[in-house]
């Protein structure tokens, strides 16, 4: 039986009132190459046989596979904890916490999960997540705009270039000059009365480390905002957002406890000094007493279209992302600090320990020149597909193309690598690519 409750009167109806005739034109964007063959089942399957149908399906997918695929999503170690805890009931049937009297464990959780990022970034306020890396740092933007009352953001060449999409896209509708530095500019050719904000990345989407504090000072001097993404993962070794007087703090959250899952789901981070806070996106929880004097979790400070006027609200689209941070929430706690900065040093020490091997291949060039923390950019003689392929024959996803990102990079792969790549992983890693070259 169908799964939806419209009749084929319903149906055409709705097509007639969007001027279509047939259902199938709805996905004419997508290639014929990229859509599904056909969904339709054998007649009269159980269901165990449809089950076993839809597992021999899912193993076509490649997922034996060493991966050094990064660019912004990344595979780490994820504790057995975070599942165990994530999935009870309680966490996993609760949604957004619009009755704060019937979710005080979600509300702790999520205040728990502001005081960890607070601590990770150096930073004075969080909210309780955004929908992902590229939304919050979107909302960052506008922010900016909204504190400065400026009307222009100037973005550095280095941030994910998928973000740079996304911020443009959101800024495009506003009255809003966007500036995207390239290689050759300087900050302060770019800086000028009208500057609401600068972002950036650190360590940046290829990988290379640089401390921005000197930098910051100059936004400052020109009462222009910082706003500094930054791999959460990173700040276990690397000087904060906090550390280097960043004004706002973005990022995903996707590495800390949460899956690679093709691309999601993630969440947001964004942060920001205390006398921003009223600017700040989403929703905030806090902790106060009740009458009886009894601790209890609220939700303060809702600045959206759903709690107060639309035209008054920071954001229409601040999602936030309840299970994934509770995931994270678990994550950073079992680590703690120690734990947490010992395994930002994995990350950092596996990734030099790769790039110094590559480096001695004749054939490989090495791009950064900055220090590295687990991403790196090289270039071989054979194109990106051709490379990527024959070292998928040898059971490696082997790195991101970056001819698919940028221009003039056709032979360019962004390797990243994690605390769960072994030394034996890496060194078949190099020989692999000795063979292939």
């Amino acid at each position: 039986m169908p799964y939806t409750p419209h009749t084929k009167d319903d149906v055409q109806a709705m097509l007639a009132q969007i001027d279509i005739e047939d259902e199938q034109e709805l996905f004419d964007s997508i290639p014929q190459e990229l859509r599904a063959k056909q969904f339709e089942l054998k007649d009269g399957l159980s269901e165990f046989e449809v089950y076993e149908n839809f597992k021999e399906l899912a193993n076509k997918n490649e997922t034996s596979k060493v991966c050094f695929l990064g660019g912004g999503y990344y595979d780490h170690i994820i504790p057995s904890a975070v599942d165990a805890l994530s999935n009870r009931s309680e966490f996993y049937t609760a949604y957004t916490p619009y009755q704060a009297e019937a979710s005080q464990g979600t509300l702790q959780a999520l205040y728990e999960y502001q005081t960890l990022i607070c601590e990770l970034s150096g930073m004075e306020v969080t909210n309780a997540s955004m929908y992902d890396g590229g939304t919050a740092m979107a909302e960052a933007a506008l922010m900016a705009i909204r504190i400065t009352k400026r009307d222009k953001i100037i973005i550095d060449i280095g941030v994910n270039p998928i973000y740079i999409k996304i911020v443009k896209t959101y800024l495009a509708y506003h009255d809003i000059k966007t500036v995207v530095m390239s290689l050759e500019d300087k900050l302060d050719s770019l800086l000028d009365a009208n500057t609401a904000g600068y972002i950036f990345q650190n360590p940046n989407f290829f990988g290379s480390i640089e401390d921005f504090t000197s930098i910051i000072e100059a936004l400052h001097v020109n009462k222009s905002l910082a706003i500094m993404s930054a791999y959460p993962i990173a700040l276990g070794v690397l000087k904060t957002p906090g550390e280097m007087g960043a004004d706002i703090y973005c990022a995903d959250g996707q590495s800390l406890g949460n899956y690679l899952g093709f691309g999601g789901p993630s969440f947001g981070i964004l942060a920001t000094k205390q006398k921003y806070v009223r600017n700040l996106p989403g929703r905030i929880v806090g902790m106060t007493n009740d009458r009886d004097g009894k601790r209890a979790f609220v939700l303060t400070l809702q600045a959206r279209e759903q709690h107060i006027r639309r035209a008054r609200a920071t954001s229409n689209i601040c999602s936030n992302q309840n299970l994934m941070t509770l995931r994270a929430t678990i994550f950073m706690s079992l680590l703690g600090k120690e734990g947490f900065a010992k395994l930002a040093l994995q990350n950092y020490n596996n990734a030099n320990y790769l790039l110094s091997e590559l480096k001695k291949i004749e054939n490989i060039k090495i791009f950064n020149r900055s220090p590295i923390f687990n991403e790196f950019v090289i270039e071989t003689p054979l194109s990106g597909d051709e490379f990527l392929d024959k070292m998928s024959q040898r059971g490696f996803f082997a790195g991101l193309k970056l001819e698919s990102l940028f221009e003039n990079f056709e032979k360019r792969i962004l390797v990243s690598v994690t605390e769960k790549r072994t030394k034996a992983q890496m060194d078949s890693f190099v020989s692999s690519i000795k063979e292939v070259l």
